[in-house]
């Protein structure tokens, strides 16, 4: 059966028996509740068959092309690094369903509730080291030709993402209206901040690396999100995990494992390490804050709400830390009271 919540409207309902009849399983047996989503138009489902393992279906708006989707490509590559992530058991084309391994619901973030502090530590060094070993095995792996490798984080996307803050945080969430002399202030910081990461050295990036993207399952990490993966500065995952905006973790963690990786990935001079390292938390914290924003206000959904906070004090510390952003501090204080 299908419980109410698990499916909102008779069309998916259809589509998801028809899949499960396809694969073998009983639907009239079966229990599928709904799962929470992320920031996609996908819907995901687990399947509970009265006999055999659960299952997790990943509900498209529509049919797919399944050999040239994002998650499939990446999730190949991935495979080939190898980097722990949910096996693809299934799809269907038509019916807009991809069938994956189910993981549980319990990610990092909900895992470090009631984990000690060694715990902690163990989970975060795995982590940081599946990104060393993203970054090292996915240069090896360049020739493969994998979608990734020909989509980058490049000066235009890097600004766009930045002004994806100021028309959906700024403008649209807080609904502020900004002076002619502060948006070209704003546009020429925004100029220099990606001018200076895109020039960063470009390694393989998941993209999204944090604590809601990784699974706890058996005791080890899984990555789960994957399919915006592409190219990046060699600080962009790092800087995801431990700015991230959904856990905070002690400064003394956070340095550890900077220094970790930096001498993991051969980085001599860690000073000149940990500056990029900022520098990359501000951007990624400032795209977040228009995510964020996006959701509240142009999709109603006030889920993210709760994460602006700890977001904005990211942000704070940044721009008080670095002498260049004494002008990007000021405009952007002028307008929002937390950054002050």
């Amino acid at each position: 059966m299908i419980e109410p919540q698990a499916a909102q409207d008779d069309a998916a309902q259809a589509r998801i028996h028809r899949f499960l009849r396809e694969i073998g399983i009983d639907a009239s047996t079966a229990l599928v509740l709904a799962l929470a989503g992320d920031a996609s138009n996908r819907r995901y489902f687990r399947v509970l068959p009265p006999e055999g393992r659960s299952i997790v279906l990943a509900l498209h708006a529509g049919p797919i092309d399944f050999a040239s989707l994002p998650f499939a490509n990446v999730a190949r590559l991935f495979d080939a690094v190898p980097l722990p992530a949910p096996r693809i058991l299934g799809h269907s084309d038509p019916l807009g369903l991809v069938a994956l391994e189910d993981l549980g619901d319990v990610t990092l973030q909900a895992y470090l509730e009631t984990a000690a502090d060694d715990e902690r530590t163990r989970l975060y060094v795995e982590a940081a080291s599946l990104i060393e070993r993203l970054q090292r095995r996915g240069t090896e792996l360049a020739a493969s030709g994998a979608a990734p490798y020909s989509l980058a984080f490049d000066i235009e996307k890097l600004t766009w993402e930045l002004d994806f803050f100021v028309q959906h945080f700024l403008e649209g969430y807080r609904g502020l209206v900004l002076t002619e002399e502060h948006r070209a202030v704003l546009d020429e910081e925004w100029l220099a901040i990606a001018a200076d990461l895109a020039s960063e050295p470009r390694v393989l990036c998941h993209r999204d690396y944090h604590s809601r993207n990784l699974m706890v399952h058996d005791g080890r990490l899984f990555v789960i999100d994957f399919q915006d993966a592409r190219m990046g500065p060699d600080t962009y995952d790092l800087a995801s995990l431990l700015r991230d905006s959904y856990v905070e973790l002690p400064a003394s963690d956070v340095e550890a494992l900077i220094r970790w990786f930096a001498a993991s990935r051969g980085h001599a001079d860690l000073d000149a390490f940990r500056r990029r390292f900022d520098l990359m938390s501000l951007q990624r914290n400032l795209k977040a804050l228009g995510t964020f924003g996006n959701q509240a206000h142009a999709r109603g959904n006030p889920a993210y709400v709760a994460d602006m906070p700890r977001t904005l004090r990211y942000v704070r510390t940044n721009l008080h830390a670095y002498p260049r952003f004494d002008r990007l501090r000021r405009v952007l204080a002028a307008h929002v009271a937390e950054l002050r």
